[in-house]
Order: structure tokens, then sequence, then C-alpha cells
């Protein structure tokens, strides 16, 4: 009755740790979440600025492509202006030697040839229409010599000016072509950073995976110790009632106990081997000598377990390191426990007879191959099944 109560307390102060680090995982997970979203935050905003640049490089792009057509037009502007000036040039100098011709022409005749053209003439008016026309001819030479001119001149200024906006474009295509490279520079540095973000928000998502499921895990725990806790105190308080009841009986000379088993027990896999006995041994994953509850028995996967005597399945569940395993009470402080199973046929508060099927050999838990673990706890401590075969 005093070791039940020992056990019941180690049980409570189990759970009573679990209870402890559930709290301190919690806070690991809150703050991983929190990192979690930090993380989103920055993505959204390099996201964000990531637009903006590609449509500044967009606008660029665009401006570059006007700019270089403006360069075409005004190239084609410039070339019929130079065809313009040659062609102004070429009339400039057509006139100037045409003129030089005349002068040239005057200072070897001297001015014979006006006084002849005047001496033929038959009238006054006839002589003053003759020295007009000669007046005339002259001022129209220079007058067109200085058309001519300024019409070469103001072609020059025009193709000069032409000569300037173009090495403006240039300028402006040199700058905007700066500035679409540091925006490209700028873009690839933030797909850079994306990248980076989308890695560390991966691997902080693992993290926060890991974590939570550890959490659950430390949660199923706690539950698991608390249930078994409970029917820890509700064999002791069967065990306890059973002993008083037997205590009556013997007075009486008469009476039943409320044991459903018989206290032999029959084998668990029949015809298998043991493969490791009860008490001290070598662990098989820790490579230490450790003690060993109970007994293994080697047997191919799925083979059937069935139960050692009648009695009430009270635990069956899944644990990190047994597995599957199942409990049936029997009475009297006894029970069997059944671990590492590939299933389980029974469920909690089922009534099962004596070599009755209740789950299949596996290899869950922590288990180095398909075997199953079989123990016998009396009065809440673990004992020699061989003992009781």
């Amino acid at each position: 009755m005093i070791r039940g109560k020992k056990i019941l307390g180690a049980l409570l102060a189990f759970t009573l740790c679990f209870s402890m680090v559930i709290p301190a995982q919690a806070d690991d997970i809150s703050d991983a979440k929190k990192k979690q979203q930090e993380l989103e935050q920055q993505k959204n905003t390099a996201e964000a600025e990531k637009s903006e640049l590609s449509s500044e490089l967009d606008s660029i792009v665009s401006k570059m492509e006007k700019t270089q057509s403006d360069l075409t037009a005004k190239e084609t502007e410039i070339n019929d202006a130079e065809t313009e000036l040659v062609t102004a040039k070429a009339n400039e100098d057509d006139q100037y030697q045409t003129m030089k011709l005349r002068i040239k022409y005057m200072y070897e005749n001297g001015s014979n040839e006006f006084l002849e053209i005047l001496m033929e003439a038959n009238s006054i008016a006839d002589l003053l229409n003759k020295a007009e026309y000669i007046n005339k001819i002259s001022k129209c030479d220079r007058e067109l010599l200085v058309e001519y001119e300024d019409t070469r001149k103001d072609v020059e200024n025009r193709e000069n000016a032409l000569k300037k906006e173009y090495a403006e474009l240039e300028s402006l295509q040199d700058e905007l072509a700066g500035e679409q490279a540091n925006v490209e520079k700028l873009l690839a540095d933030k797909n850079i950073q994306i990248d980076n973000l989308t890695s560390e928000i991966s691997s902080n998502a693992d993290k926060l995976k890991q974590l939570i499921a550890a959490a659950e895990a430390a949660e199923a725990r706690r539950k698991e110790a608390e249930a078994t806790a409970a029917a820890q105190a509700a064999q002791a308080a069967a065990a306890a009632q059973a002993s008083a009841s037997s205590g009556t009986s013997s007075s009486g000379g008469s009476g039943n106990t409320s044991a459903t088993g018989t206290g032999s027990l029959t084998h668990p896999v029949p015809g298998a081997a043991i493969t490791s006995g009860f008490g001290g041994r070598v662990a098989p994953t820790a490579g230490a000598t450790t003690g060993h509850d109970g007994i293994d028995y080697g047997a191919g996967y799925g083979a059937a377990v069935y139960a050692a005597d009648s009695g009430t399945v009270i635990t069956a569940q899944y644990n990190s390191a047994r597995g599957n395993y199942i409990v049936v009470n029997h009475g009297n402080g006894m029970q069997t426990w059944y671990q590492h199973l590939s299933s389980m046929s029974v469920t909690v508060g089922q009534t099962v007879a004596r070599g009755q099927v209740i789950g299949n050999v596996g290899t869950t838990g922590i288990s180095t191959g398909p075997h199953l673990h079989f123990e016998v706890h009396v009065g809440g401590v673990p004992v020699n099944p061989l003992n009781y075969l």
C-alpha cells in the first residue's frame, strides 16, 4: 500500500514537471510565431519596393525609347539640313563665280561696252532705259549674292542648332542609361533580399512546426502521465478493496473476491522464444546496463498477441517509448503489460477473456525490431513474468 502511494507520488511529480515544461515551450512557439510575422512583413515590404523599382525601370526604359526615337528623328533633320546647306553653298558659289566673271569682263574691257550700249540709244528715253538696265544688272548681282549668303548662314545656324539638340538628347540618353543600370542593381539586390527572407521564413516555419509538434508530444505525455496516475490510483484502491474483501471472507469463512483473473498466466505469444529476460541487461539503444522490467518475445511482425488472463483493459494507447501498448487489470493487484504493438484490437474499459487476441506484434516506440515486451505488475511493482506463466 505504501509502495503504491510512492508510485502515485512519483507520477504526480512527473506530471508537474510536464506542466512546467509546457509553458516554456509555449513561449518558444510565441516567439517563433512573432518572428514569422516579422519576416513575412519584411518580405511584403521588400516585394512592394521591388514592384516600385520595376515600375521605375519600366518608366526609364520608356523614356529611353522616346529619346532614341527623338535622336533618330533629329538625325534625319540634320541630314536634311546638311543637304540643304550643300545646295545653298552651291548656289552662293555659282552666283559668286558669275559675278567674278562679269567683273573680270568689265575690268578687261573697261567701260567701252557700256558706252557702246549707251551710244546706240535712239533717244533720250532709250538712253535712260539702257542706263537703268545696266544699273539693274549690277544691283541684281549684288542682291542675289547677299540672298545666297543669308540662305547659307540660316541653314548653317539651323544645322548647328540641330546638332546641339542632338548632343543634348545623347546626354539625356546617357543619363537614362545610368539610371537604368542603378535601378537594375537595386532590383538585383532586392531579389537577393527576398530570396534570403523566403529561406529564413521557410527555416523558421520548420522550427515552428517542430516546436508545435514537441509541445503536442509533451501535452500527450502529460495526459498519459495523468491517466497512468489515475489508473494506478484506481488499481491501489481496487487492491485495498480486494484485500479488505479477502479479510472479511477469511473471518466469515465464505465469499468471493472481485478478481477476474486466475493468478496463473498463459503465454501471450505462443511459440515465441525469449530474446531478453527480466532484470539487468545491456540496453539495445543506449549501450549501457539498465533494468528490464519484463521479458521480450521475438516474433514475426504482425503475429497475434493474446491476453495472458481474463480481465479489464485499463490502458490502450501510444507512448513515445513503449509505442502502442495495452495494460490489462486482472484484479487482486495484478496487471499485464503488452508493448511495441503494431496494432491494438481492444479499447479501454473492454473486458477480455484469457487467450483472446488483443493486438499484434510490432516495433513501435523505442524498439530495435519486431517483438513483444511483456510485463507483469503485482501491487504496482514489476515482477518476473516467468514466476506466473
